[in-house]
């Protein structure tokens, strides 16, 4: 018999049957997990089953084939964000890519630790721009934890470490402002704040970091699946261009 109580941050849920629902969470040690809720779709359950919200997750299933019957108990919501456009955008999209990209019941400690930092950040940070960066950074690490990750640590055409201000579509590695400046419009721009690993970053740069992480996973990632959440990604790049003017 599978038997699996953890903690899990709910990321997707389908309906299933006439009152049921097929819930997807991520959780810190078994990675992402999915399993059937009897009366998922309750007036009593919906608003437990809201992605992004903090559960307590009790999977049972006879055999390991078997779709496990799932419970759940609510730690902590983020319901309450889903009313305002941008955090519920970004929730939306980040719940979303976490459902769709990482195989199920692979174990990913760095992707659970880094989707708890985001949502809290979103859920807590006084501005947009507190938490957007590290919804950049999020993408970023996703695509290394599936083995798409971008080489940022030297110029792919010079291995100088200075600099360094574009990506190239091909190779997905750095390029520096002198190297790459003649071909600036076939590269990707690279803002700052990646390469420090730290800080908000200015809005300018947080778009291009969107654009250089969406490239690489509509590419590598996203690119041939039956299911493409790619509008709510669309929405969320929408309303911050809305925000910034």
């Amino acid at each position: 018999m599978m038997l699996v109580r953890t903690s899990a941050i709910l990321c997707s849920v389908l309906p299933h049957g006439e009152h049921g629902a097929i819930a997807r969470a991520l959780t810190p040690e078994h990675g992402l997990l999915a399993g059937y809720v009897r009366g998922g779709r309750s007036r009593r359950q919906r608003p437990v089953l809201m992605a992004g919200n903090l559960l307590e997750a009790e999977y049972r299933a006879r055999t390991e084939e078997q779709l496990p019957g799932l419970t759940v108990e609510l730690i902590h919501s983020r319901g309450g964000l889903l009313g305002e456009p941008l955090p519920a955008a970004a929730i939306d999209w980040l719940c979303a890519l976490t459902a769709i990209a990482l195989p199920e019941a692979q174990a990913f400690p760095n992707i659970y630790a880094a989707l708890d930092g985001v949502l809290a950040a979103i859920e807590y940070a006084p501005a947009a721009r507190g938490w957007a960066a590290a919804a950049v950074r999020y993408e970023l690490l996703l695509l290394s934890e599936l083995g798409f990750g971008l080489d940022l640590s030297a110029c792919v055409a010079t291995g100088s470490r200075d600099d360094l201000a574009f990506v190239s579509p091909r190779s997905a590695a750095a390029v520096s402002r002198a190297a790459g400046s003649a071909h600036a419009e076939r590269l990707l721009p690279l803002p700052a704040f990646l390469l420090s690993g730290q800080g908000e970053g200015d809005w300018p740069d947080i778009v291009d970091g969107f654009r250089l992480t969406g490239y690489f996973l509509r590419r590598d990632i996203l690119g041939d699946r039956r299911i493409d959440p790619w509008a709510a990604r669309e929405r969320l790049i929408d309303r911050i261009r809305r925000l910034i003017g």
